[in-house]
């Protein structure tokens, strides 16, 4: 606003703790809105994002589950569509120079509207050099009377969806500093977690969890449930230090506790439903697909691409996984399906009914060591 522009603020739902959506009002006028707009996006959030990275078995340097990176192309889609209906020349963010978010929001706005204008506050240097840091905003917000969360005495930043809670800055940017007790949000301590394991259920249909022990729920609600039966056990926090995109190293804590759950049933469905070929192919371009959704290009080609690949290989994804949820672990104890491609009887180590000949063993096994046989024979005879 102090720009000259007439600014229109967007709160969007993504199944963050909203208590008070009066406060929220408020806090954008008091922040110069001309006008405040809340939409909630939740069920889109879970079913259009979370469930395709599900679908991909997704992990960023083999931790993380992406809970941040997949709000970001929902969150530039919604604003790019407000900017549409309300005539705006212009949308803004108020991501860091330093950061992920940055390249997330802008490179989502630019696929979605290339003749977008976008405002950056803290890529302004009358902004940044009057405000270099957390320190400084936070004084901000207190002579103008705007709440936020962050405080002197909980030095440390957070970010909150249905798929997780992220924290960083602060305290946490020393990586060798554990992190608080009090700081996590949605689980409770491993320690703390009941002493009795529980048994749940999930259902798939073409690799879309929607029942468990049972129920049935809507995608969102579904994320609900699980984030409070694997916050109750102690699941789902990691620590990890991350590569960002633009080139520096980044500590996170993260809290996850139904994204977790979904993660580890879902590859136990796949499993029993998908051959070894189509779980290598998937397997080999997993990390491709949580780089280009880290990096924020979901609205890229090749991510369309993948996306579409994916739901493909989702059709026979169905059954019914068995976990146990007990002080921080979350263990398959069975899976069954009606496309299960294992066969017991041809499994078995008893005598089978006829359908496997241990003879076919061995031509097999000879084809598939001809080049180890002709490597190590040229081996023996360079020693000669």
């Amino acid at each position: 606003a102090q720009q000259g522009y007439e600014v229109i603020a967007l709160c969007l739902d993504l199944g963050q703790k909203v208590e008070d959506l009066d406060a929220i009002l408020e806090k954008g006028k008091k922040a110069g809105a001309a006008k405040v707009l809340i939409e909630n996006v939740e069920e889109e959030f879970v079913q259009d994002y979370v469930f395709p990275s599900i679908h991909w078995n997704a992990l960023y340097e083999g931790t993380y589950l992406l809970g941040t990176s997949l709000a970001r192309p929902l969150i530039s889609k919604k604003q790019i569509e407000v900017a549409g209906r309300e005539g705006a020349v212009a949308v803004a963010h108020g991501a860091t120079g330093k950061g992920n978010d940055q390249v997330r929001f802008e490179l989502s706005y630019y696929a979605l509207n290339p003749n977008i204008r976008v405002v950056a506050p803290w890529k302004i240097p009358e902004f940044y050099k009057k405000y270099p840091g957390r320190t400084e905003l936070l004084a901000y917000a207190e002579k103008y009377g705007i709440p936020v969360k962050a405080s002197k005495e909980q030095p440390w930043s957070s970010d909150e969806n249905l798929m997780h809670i992220s924290f960083e800055s602060g305290m946490l940017e020393d990586p060798w500093q554990a992190p608080l007790p009090e700081m996590f949000e949605l689980s409770q301590s491993p320690e703390e977690a009941p002493v009795e394991s529980q048994e749940i259920l999930i259902e798939f249909l073409k690799g879309n969890p929607f029942a468990v022990d049972g129920k049935k729920f809507s995608p969102a609600k579904l994320l609900t449930y699980l984030n409070e039966l694997g916050g109750r056990h102690g699941i789902g926090r990691i620590d990890m230090v991350e590569s960002r995109f633009v080139g520096m190293k980044n500590r996170g804590v993260y809290e996850t506790p139904g994204g977790t759950i979904l993660h580890i049933a879902h590859r136990a469905m796949e499993s029993i439903t998908l051959n070894r070929g189509v779980i290598n192919l998937k397997d080999s371009l997993m990390p491709r697909f949580a780089q280009l959704t880290y990096d924020g290009f979901w609205f890229s080609p090749e991510m369309e691409i993948l996306l579409e690949m994916v739901k493909k290989t989702q059709e026979p994804v169905n059954g019914t996984v068995r976990l146990e949820l007990y002080k921080g672990n979350c263990m398959v104890t069975g899976r069954k399906s009606p496309n299960s491609l294992y066969d017991e009887d041809m499994a078995t180590m008893e005598a089978d009914q006829g359908t496997y000949d241990p003879q076919d063993a061995i031509g097999f096994i000879k084809l598939h060591a001809l080049p180890l046989r002709i490597q190590a024979g040229l081996k023996a005879n360079s020693k000669t």
